[in-house]
């Protein structure tokens, strides 16, 4: 059980390391989308330097909070998904145990 767990923590880890890097990814392809999509309308070099500027302050410091999100999830992970998948493992039993009560009450409303 206790490897189980761990294999489930390790995928769950992936997953959304997976995630957050696409989703930095995106976040650069989008900045640079925008920056070469609106850089033809400013004429302005001051104007220029004060996107790019903006730009790049934006990307380092989303780089570096999602860069620092998953040391803190691989140091923690234990604990972190631990307790996801406890909540997700009560939630199906539950939600299991419902449908068995629906079903056995739909076995007694087709007996009467």
């Amino acid at each position: 059980m206790a490897s189980d767990l761990h294999s489930r923590i390790d995928t769950m880890f992936r997953r959304d390391r997976f995630m957050a890097l696409c989703l930095l990814v995106l976040l650069w392809f989008t900045i640079a989308f925008v920056y070469f999509a609106t850089d033809r309308f400013v004429t302005d070099s001051y104007v220029r330097a004060a996107l790019v500027g903006g730009a790049v302050v934006v990307v380092f410091f989303n780089t570096a909070s999602i860069v620092a999100m998953i040391r803190h999830y691989m140091h923690d992970k234990f604990h972190i998904y631990s307790l996801d998948i406890q909540h997700l493992d009560r939630h199906r039993e539950r939600a299991t145990q419902a449908q068995r009560e629906a079903k056995k009450g739909d076995a007694v409303t087709a007996r009467t």
